[in-house]
Order: structure tokens, then C-alpha cells, then sequence
């Protein structure tokens, strides 16, 4: 599903990141672990396209990313991939519902809201669909992105410090529900984080150097 070769990423003369080989199939989970400022932000952004690497060949899904640009890219991306930031980034000026349909929109896929409203109840926000961002709870916020980025059920979820700040309880939880909506999609899970309580949760993991 994913294949990096010989990837390096550099800002300046630093670099940022070094990946030789990393190799995932179908359906794995993986967890990047590693502290902070070792790159493996720039490897989610690497991974979806977001940031052409110095160096190296990327695959996902069969697709070489380098021959994507502009709007074959971002529709690509859209279609191919489900992202949950670090900063979840929901549209102050949409309802939760309308969060969810835009991820539709920017892929280039018919409205279905019945898949929105669907997702919204596995994540059990069915009830908060006419709810702006700001009345959200930061534990509804986090799960309102989750179902953003399964709604179009990607082929990879990718997160970004899903578990930063969040109690063990809350940990567990958000785990629990990348997992979930990994599964339902069928998709492969790429979680990034520097939390070690997320080891044991991932039966794949690559370890980032600082």
C-alpha cells in the first residue's frame, strides 16, 4: 500500500528526514514513533503528498507521486487518503455536517449525506451534526475530524499526534477509534506520535531517530 525508497527531506542544509525502505501492506496499522523534531510530521506530509521529498521515489496505493500535480494531486489525496492533523482545522463557519461534506466536495465526489450522517453516528456525533466547531468539546472536535477523514473510507488514515494532551482515558479512546474507522474502511493506519503509551496498541511501528 505505501512504499518510500531512499527518501531524504531536507529544509536548508538540514536534514530533516531519512527513510532508506519503508514498506506497508493492506489493512496494517503502523505507529511512527519517535521525539520531537525528528521528522515524522514531514513523513505524514511526505506520505500524502503535501510535501515533494528532496530525494527518493514514493508509491501509494500503486501511485507515484511525483506524477501528480495541482488538482490531480489534491483529488488524488482526497479520494485516496484520510487525514487527521495535529491541528484539526474544522471550518468555523460550517456546521459539523457541512465539516464532513466539504471533505466530499474537495475530493470531487457526489454530495451523500447519508455516508456524512453515517459516519457522524459511528463516532457518535449524530446528534451535533447542525453544531458549529465552536460549540464542540475538544474530545468531540477530534472525533468530529476522525469521521472527516474516513468519510470518503480511504484507502490510508494518516495521524498526526492523535493523543498529544490527552489523559490516559482519552488516550485509549482516540486509539480505540483511529483503529475502528481503520478497520471499517479497510484501510492502512499511519499514526505519528511521541506518546509511548501508544507502543503497545501497534503491532508495526517505525522508530524515527531524533
Amino acid at each position: 500500500m505505501l512504499s518510500l525508497r531512499a527518501v531524504r527531506h531536507r529544509y536548508g542544509a538540514h536534514e530533516a528526514l531519512r527513510i532508506e525502505r519503508f514498506e506497508t501492506q493492506a489493512g496494517d496499522h503502523w505507529l511512527v514513533l519517535g521525539p520531537s523534531g525528528c521528522g515524522k510530521t514531514t513523513l505524514l506530509h511526505v506520505i500524502a503528498g503535501l510535501l515533494r521529498p528532496s530525494e527518493g521515489e514514493v508509491q501509494v496505493a500503486g501511485q507515484p507521486l511525483a506524477a501528480l500535480a495541482g488538482a490531480a494531486l489534491d483529488r488524488w489525496r482526497g479520494r485516496t487518503l484520510g487525514i487527521v492533523p495535529q491541528k484539526l482545522h474544522l471550518i468555523a463557519s460550517l456546521s459539523l455536517l457541512e465539516n464532513i461534506l466539504l471533505a466530499q466536495y474537495l475530493a470531487g465526489m457526489p454530495e451523500n449525506r447519508a455516508r456524512a450522517l453515517e459516519v457522524l453516528a459511528q463516532v457518535q456525533l449524530a446528534d451535533r451534526s447542525g453544531a458549529p466547531p465552536a460549540q464542540l468539546s475538544h474530545g468531540e472536535a477530534q472525533r468530529a475530524a476522525v469521521a472527516r477523514a474516513a468519510v470518503n473510507r480511504p484507502k490510508v488514515l494518516i495521524a498526526d499526534e492523535p493523543t498529544s494532551n490527552l489523559d490516559d482515558a482519552n488516550c485509549t479512546r482516540a486509539l480505540d477509534l483511529l483503529q475502528s474507522q481503520a478497520n471499517e474502511c479497510g484501510a492502512t493506519l499511519i499514526v505519528a506520535t511521541h506518546d509511548q503509551r501508544a507502543r503497545s496498541r501497534f503491532k508495526h511501528r517505525l522508530e524515527l531517530p531524533q
